[in-house]
């Protein structure tokens, strides 16, 4: 069983929908650029440069704080084979590391069971959110799945310390109870139990927590401000998940986007704050991933599906910088309109797991994968 506090911890942000990859790190000295996006574009005169050819599009200023700092390592163009514009396929792709196969474990599910095999810590992950992201599902592994962490606990509308306690020990037989030799009702029997080793444990993170960081109230700053209650906790938990969106941007794109890359922005420097005031810097980094980019060309309002995307390693610990090439927006290069994938994402993820947590990368990423040397030591 992991010893609480002494292990590095992965905080991933699910960008769910699809982001923009060309308005995120926009290649504004680029002609093609603004070519193909006579409508839904970044004005050159807004960007927040990185260098005299890319930025960072307006409201990533917090982000781009971080950067100045070393602490946000820029994966272009990642993807995998044959990309699939579908948000379910792709997501599920990026879940379970198999892009050719329907897998029915996850990766990060995986490393939980990796760093507690025997699962003796029913928090070694948590996520934020509602249902249970498919890349933290793997039978046997249990995880935390929390919407929000101050009124987090199973019957919480029951004050009375012995009535709760009762209603628990029922719901537990219950569950206890219901296999009857069903596999499935057995799984259900054993997650039940293990919300409710969890549920309470989860509950007395808030009470020890104290900070001078103001979190802003969207749902992805509060989710991160309830990750920061959790580690600081101590409770042993390596793995924290939660998700933002919807960056589906067919239509409106500029003002919803903006408005998207705020709330992350603001979350990440924030909880990086956080980190640091608590002295837990070294302790933590954070991936942020969507399932897929855009197109190269504007519909007129918004942009749709395509392929070749981009991620971000932050941290204190993270090399940063800009890593593998922005895909070209040449006709010749294009993959049916869309940017080219570079770099397998299941490259990052073997980076962040063999280099930042210590683990053996090819069983849980399903094959070996050329690695970034994401981080200083």
């Amino acid at each position: 069983m992991v010893k609480n506090g002494d292990e590095k911890s992965l905080v991933v942000i699910q960008l769910s929908g699809g982001n923009d990859y060309l308005n995120t790190i926009v290649p504004y000295t680029n002609g093609l650029y603004y070519d193909y996006r006579p409508t839904v574009n970044i004005p050159a005169d807004k960007v927040i440069p990185i260098d005299d050819t890319y930025g960072f599009r307006p409201q990533m200023e917090p982000i781009k704080r971080q950067w100045d700092m070393g602490n946000v390592a820029i994966i272009n163009g990642i993807g995998y084979p044959a990309p699939n514009r579908s948000h379910f396929r792709s997501m599920d792709i990026w879940h379970t590391a198999l892009p050719e196969d329907v897998g029915n474990e996850g990766w990060l599910g995986r490393v939980i069971r990796e760093v507690d095999p025997k699962s003796e810590n029913v928090l070694t992950g948590v996520n934020f959110g509602r249902g249970l992201p498919r890349a933290l599902s793997v039978r046997g592994v249990p995880v935390a799945s929390v919407g929000n962490l101050e009124t987090y606990g199973l019957f919480p509308d029951i004050s009375d310390r012995n009535a709760r306690a009762q209603a628990l020990e029922t719901f537990a037989q219950m569950y206890a109870n219901a296999n009857g030799g069903d596999a499935v009702m057995e799984f259900l029997g054993q997650t039940g139990t293990d919300a409710l080793k969890g549920a309470d444990i989860l509950s007395t993170a808030p009470a020890k927590y104290s900070s001078s960081i103001e979190y802003a109230a969207d749902p992805l700053s509060q989710s991160m401000r309830n990750v920061a209650q959790v580690m600081f906790a101590d409770l042993g938990t390596r793995v924290f998940y939660t998700q933002h969106g919807s960056f589906d941007t067919h239509s409106g794109e500029l003002a919803s986007h903006e408005t998207l890359w705020s709330n992350v922005s603001h979350a990440v420097n924030d909880f990086m704050d956080d980190l640091k005031e608590h002295g837990r810097e070294d302790e933590a980094v954070i991936l942020v991933f969507s399932e897929f980019g855009r197109r190269i060309r504007d519909n007129g309002s918004g942009t749709d599906h395509g392929s070749g995307g981009v991620a971000f390693v932050v941290g204190d610990s993270v090399k940063g910088g800009m890593y593998a090439d922005y895909p070209s927006m040449k006709e010749k290069d294009q993959l049916e309109g869309d940017l080219h994938f570079n770099n397998d994402f299941r490259g990052t993820y073997a980076s962040i797991l063999e280099q930042w947590m210590g683990l053996e990368a090819g069983p849980i990423v399903n094959g070996t994968f050329e690695q970034f040397k994401l981080f200083q030591n």
